[in-house]
């Protein structure tokens, strides 16, 4: 077979060639150990958690002195959706993750490496197209759906493994007379690479996560082009990895199987591969057993859910560190302040066997995150959330911030703050108590008090009152009605001697707190009362008698 001639015929007009476009994309000017990075989605309009989480431990191999690259891989039109790219630099921009170059939201593009959706680069991708064929490392195949179907079957019924390859492969040793021929009466046909892999003979990666990999090399005669000449993923991401000088390749470990393929091409190319790091995909408890987390089954997946739940970024941020890295949790502990930069963060650090996500560990750090946020932050990110999810709850806030905010602030700058919002879908709930129009009275009492007790507790409370009370003189005229009422008003003393008492102190703030509030649970009671005035309390004390 004439390589040069059948070269000609596939791809007549090449423009350009290998060697141009080396130069036009030269090697990185970086400092010496710095690592560029990518994060190649496609533009379906659905940021999944474990795009996300992917792209972030891009950004963060990339940091500080290396490049980390989004490219929009677009070469499958059927299930993008108008309005993808923008959901992607959304989604990726609500975590402070910010590509150095690619897409803009403008619909322009930043960096010398582009263009950075695939579709743009189809002049590219039949350049190094025809060079493999000008090698004799790829040929044009006419075979149809029915034809490779019937294939299947035969092989299936030989007991054969699957594919198009060796004596399956039958447009491989077409001449080039049955080829131009074909090509004259507009058959469609798609190019296929030459494997020259041998089931025998093992690659060996060397993961950067999972650690060292053997595999059987590649024998399938995989499409490089489809028969519209768009590339498929694995040939298109070897041109582009190349091109774009990617050092380390991050992505899930359900590519692992491909990666006798991506090394035989970067090989049959005359390129250097990247290095690989395959972490394991994200898990979920299904009852006791684990399965991936599910776009189709789980909320959860979607990056959209955490924002309409009401968030933080940072305790995303905080979360998605924790089960990326090991040792995460013991830094945070030890630096309590210190920003998430600091973090020495490490793909050795990553597991092998795949992270567990689980809503109720985020709960918790986000509780953490947010009680060490200032007041004012939380009123602010309260109220953004409110302008687009809650509306009541954003007219609350806006009618009088200062309120909003000295709410916010019981029980905040303490050395060891209340951690009663996980989010700020919450945050209506937590302080309803505050607002008529929320407000629920409730009925509940502590277990040992009775009803009668309830109601001298609140009568014989009403007649101390003063609103121009310090803290200290609040509190010692709810221990002055305790005695007369059978409740001790030390703790300690009521502990020593159970027996003689109703109760303690603690139980007859409970009622005074549940007629205030409608609630057994709150922050400090006395600011509380505070802030709601002596009217308001008053009218609620009469209307829980």
């Amino acid at each position: 077979m004439d390589f040069l001639k059948l070269s000609n015929l596939l791809f007549p007009g090449i423009k350009e060639s290998p060697e141009y476009y080396e130069e036009k994309y030269p090697p990185r000017n970086l400092p010496e150990g710095a690592k560029v990075t990518r994060f190649a989605p496609s533009p379906t309009g659905f940021m999944h958690i474990g795009n996300i989480y992917s792209s972030f431990v891009d950004f963060l191999v990339a940091k500080p002195e290396g490049v980390f690259y989004l490219r929009i891989e677009d070469t499958d039109q059927k299930r993008e959706v108008e309005g993808g790219i923008e959901k992607i630099l959304s989604g990726l921009a609500s975590l402070d993750i910010f590509p150095s170059e690619g897409p803009a939201f403008d619909g322009g593009e930043t960096g010398a490496y582009g263009p950075y959706k695939q579709r743009g680069r189809c002049e590219i991708y039949r350049c190094f197209a025809n060079e493999l064929v000008k090698k004799g490392f790829a040929y044009p195949c006419f075979c149809t759906e029915e034809e490779l179907g019937a294939l299947r079957e035969n092989q299936e019924k030989d007991g054969e493994n699957p594919g198009y390859y060796g004596k399956w492969a039958n447009c491989r040793e077409m001449n080039f007379a049955a080829i131009e021929n074909n090509i004259k009466n507009g058959r469609p046909y798609v190019l296929r690479l030459r494997s020259d892999g041998d089931e025998n003979k093992k690659i060996v990666v060397e993961d950067l996560i999972k650690g060292k990999l053997e595999m059987p090399e590649n024998t399938q005669d995989i499409v490089l082009l489809k028969t519209d000449g768009i590339p498929t993923y694995h040939f298109a991401h070897a041109v582009d990895d190349h091109l774009m000088r990617t050092t380390h390749v991050i992505r899930g470990d359900d590519w692992v199987s491909s990666l006798p393929i991506h090394i035989q091409l970067f090989r049959m190319l005359g390129f250097k591969p990247p290095k690989y790091a395959q972490y394991s995909n994200l898990m979920k408890m299904d009852g006791a057993s684990k399965r991936k987390l599910s776009k189709r089954k789980d909320p959860e997946a979607a990056v959209s859910f955490y924002f309409e739940q009401g968030y933080p970024k940072e305790s995303l941020i905080e979360y998605l560190l924790t089960i990326m890295n090991s040792n995460f949790e013991d830094w945070r502990r030890a630096n309590r302040n210190e920003i998430i930069d600091r973090f020495p963060f490490a793909l050795k650090k990553m597991s092998p066997s795949g992270a567990l996500f689980d809503l109720a560990k985020l709960n918790d750090i986000s509780k953490t995150v947010i009680s060490l946020m200032p007041a004012d932050e939380v009123y602010q990110n309260a109220l953004n959330w409110a302008k687009e999810y809650d509306e009541e709850l954003f007219a609350l806030f806006s009618n009088d911030p200062d309120y909003a905010k000295a709410i916010l602030a019981i029980d905040r700058d303490v050395p060891k703050p209340r951690k009663d919002i996980e989010r700020w879908g919450q945050v209506k709930d937590y302080l309803s108590y505050f607002y008529e129009s929320l407000f629920a009275p409730c009925r509940d009492l502590p277990e040992n008090i009775s009803k009668a007790d309830a109601d001298a507790i609140i009568k014989n409370y009403m007649e101390v009152y003063d609103e121009s009370d310090g803290k200290e003189g609040w509190f010692n005229k709810i221990k002055s009605i305790c005695g007369p009422l059978g409740f001790s008003p030390d703790v300690k003393e009521y502990k020593k001697n159970p027996e003689s008492y109703k109760g303690h102190v603690g139980d007859v703030s409970s009622v005074i707190r549940a007629a205030a509030t409608g609630r057994l649970n709150t922050p400090d009671l006395y600011e509380i009362m505070k802030l709601l005035g002596k009217d308001r309390l008053l009218k609620r004390l009469e209307t829980f008698l």
